[in-house]
């Protein structure tokens, strides 16, 4: 049987071939167990779930490694009420004792002085080493598959991507008939492959048929893209894109006050750039789910509106026109 489920102000999508009904706006889980612990990380994740959001995305090597077991504990809450999305091909540090040990005392330190976050979890993260890069094999994609079932609690994973994989790693079907096999044995709902926008162009020219999903990020700053190929899933709206243009629409005062005329809102204002830049992801991608993340429920909250505003569609559109004909001024962030 089916599940579907409400989702806030009617912002939804049926998820690819799952044949589920899941919130547009979905939860990028990428930063989950990394300065808080898992009580914490769950409150976040709660949150978003009152707030509307039905989709999460995640992988093994999020969260030092412990972002699935992490939203497992929350998936057991809400049996059937969420889609989820986890990956295989970038696995967990080698060393998880100390990454796990590296986060519980970046923690305290980072909620005091925020800004050594970044230097504490590069050091940590040099310490341990990074795992090797999959193979894309079978036996170690079945191992995976394995490991995030087991630590997701569930029974079946409604999307599973191949994780930075190029067109160049799939050169054997095996690893082809075993998506699809598992597909079969209801272990996944759907596959597909989630990467850096230039590889995934070569994913869908080379490797289509390991393509029902394609996950990549899209900001304003990029071109429109064909969503006829493959269901899409995007991430990345904002983040350095976001700063980029606030940055280089505050250093050309004129500039910035044309737009915002043409826009109907204040560029200038950090939120108004933020919220419509996000509305953009979902007004020009009209049928993906667009992946955003915060530490902070009163933004997952906001996200939310910003989904579901309609009101802010049209000054997006005509935000998008702008990035789009008249390129971003003293551009300091390139496409993506």
């Amino acid at each position: 049987m089916i599940e579907t489920f409400p989702t806030q102000n009617g912002q939804s999508v049926v998820l690819a071939e799952t044949g589920r009904t899941t919130s547009r706006l979905g939860y990028g889980c990428s930063s989950l167990m990394g300065a808080m612990g898992q009580r914490d990380s769950v409150r976040l994740l709660d949150a978003a779930f009152d707030a509307g959001v039905r989709h999460f995305d995640v992988a093994p090597m999020y969260g030092f490694g412990a972002a699935e077991e992490c939203l497992g504990v929350f998936l057991r809450r809400h049996p059937g009420a969420v889609t989820v999305t986890t990956k295989y091909g970038l696995p967990p540090a080698k060393n998880q004792s100390l990454m796990g040990l590296a986060r519980r005392v970046a923690g305290p330190i980072v909620q005091r002085v925020p800004a050594l976050k970044k230097r504490l979890l590069r050091a940590a993260s040099t310490v341990s080493g990074p795992a090797a890069k999959a193979s894309f094999s079978v036996a170690e994609a079945r191992e995976s598959m394995e490991r995030s079932l087991h630590a997701l609690a569930a029974e079946q994973i409604d999307v599973w991507l191949l994780h930075e994989v190029e067109a160049g790693d799939l050169t054997k079907d095996e690893l082809l008939r075993f998506l699809e096999d598992s597909v079969r044995e209801g272990k996944i709902g759907t596959f597909g492959v989630g990467s850096d926008r230039s590889k995934v162009d070569d994913l869908l020219r080379l490797r289509p048929e390991y393509c029902p999903v394609v996950q990549h990020e899209w900001s304003v700053l990029d071109a429109a893209v064909d969503d006829s190929a493959a269901f899409r899933i995007h991430h990345r709206a904002l983040t350095e894109h976001f700063r980029g243009l606030h940055e280089s629409l505050a250093s050309d005062p004129a500039l910035c006050r044309r737009w915002s005329d043409q826009v109907g809102g204040d560029l200038d204002d950090r939120e108004v750039l933020a919220n419509i830049m996000l509305k953009a992801a979902f007004v020009m991608n009209p049928a993906s789910v667009i992946l955003a993340s915060s530490k902070n429920p009163s933004h997952i909250a906001a996200n939310v509106r910003v989904a579901a505003n309609e009101a802010l569609a049209e000054p997006a559109r005509r935000l998008y026109a702008l990035v789009q004909t008249e390129g971003v001024p003293n551009r300091k962030v390139g496409r993506t």
